[in-house]
């Protein structure tokens, strides 16, 4: 039985360049939240509420991936043997559930305000806007180039890219407004927000319910792997292969090999580097069975 370790310290420091970019993003989405909140109340403009409520949500979930971050990296204890990483698992389902919590109640207020539309200052909304658009830009920027290999960083860019378009939105409700007097578009750009925040949210929804549930992570093969391992010389069949996430960017593997004239250890290591490079499996452990009688899943 061999276990693959090797790629410990590249996470950690991987955690640490996301975690930088969690931080920035934080500070930067507070500091216009604030801002957009407060002239939100004071302009009566319920777009620009809801996308404070919107982004408030994003920082309450950037928050919570920092907190799940320094977890992941404490080291494993007798209790918990494989560490702390799900954390950031559970912090990615909580942060779609909280999206989707908050557009409901946000959805009821816009309802019953396009019955009643209240006189709005689209020039205001329009200048808020524009700089929801640079904050959000800016900060989605900051996750790009790490959205593919973590499921916390991907729902990170996705948020704050679709908040960009939505201050778009914003800005181009602001300038109708502010030349037609339509505030009715106000409580109506809120709805279409909702649904954008909706449609955003359900893969990372997804994507995180499955993972904490230990499914296969959605990069992640199945089929290809199994396929790998049985082309192996000197392998008859394998049983019992099994892939979960550790964490939103570590997947582990353990597999029974039925190899009946043994395997090496240099041969072993080399099937977990390849597992690695290839399949992006970072923590591996295999069994190797000689007796030829164990019955085998490609034959089940």
């Amino acid at each position: 039985m061999l276990h693959n370790h090797a790629h410990e310290n590249h996470h950690h420091h991987h955690l640490d360049s996301v975690n930088r970019a969690f931080i920035v993003g934080i500070i930067l989405n507070v500091a216009f939240v604030l801002i957009e909140a407060v002239i939100g109340l004071r302009v009566n403009s319920l777009s620009l509420l809801t996308d404070a409520g919107h982004n408030l949500g994003d920082v309450a979930g950037l928050v919570l991936v920092v907190v799940a971050a320094r977890f992941a990296k404490r080291k494993p204890t007798q209790k918990f043997t494989y560490g702390f990483g799900k954390t950031t698992i559970l912090v990615a389902l909580a942060n779609a559930v909280l999206l989707l919590v908050m557009v409901g109640a946000i959805g009821w207020e816009a309802w019953q305000r396009i019955n009643k539309p209240l006189p709005v200052e689209g020039q205001i909304i329009a200048w808020v806007a524009l700089a929801g658009i640079l904050v959000n830009g800016a900060t989605a920027l900051l996750f790009l180039r790490d959205r593919e290999k973590d499921l916390n960083a991907r729902g990170a860019f996705l948020h704050m890219a679709t908040d960009a378009l939505v201050s778009l939105g914003v800005l181009v409700s602001g300038i109708v407004i502010y030349y037609t007097h339509w505030f009715w578009i106000d409580a109506s750009l809120s709805l279409l927000i909702i649904v954008v925040i909706v449609i955003g949210s359900w893969r990372l929804l997804k994507d995180s319910l499955r993972l904490s549930l230990d499914g296969v992570p959605a990069e992640i093969n199945l089929e290809r792997i199994r396929q790998y391992l049985l082309n192996i010389k000197g392998v008859t069949g394998l049983h019992d292969l099994h892939i979960w996430a550790m964490s939103t960017n570590a997947n582990a593997l353990t597999v029974h090999l039925v190899i009946p004239g043994g395997m090496d250890d240099t041969s072993l290591s080399k099937i977990n580097s390849e597992l690695h490079s290839q399949f992006q499996i970072d923590h591996t452990t295999i069994q190797v069975e000689k007796s030829s009688a164990v019955e085998c899943e490609q034959r089940c």
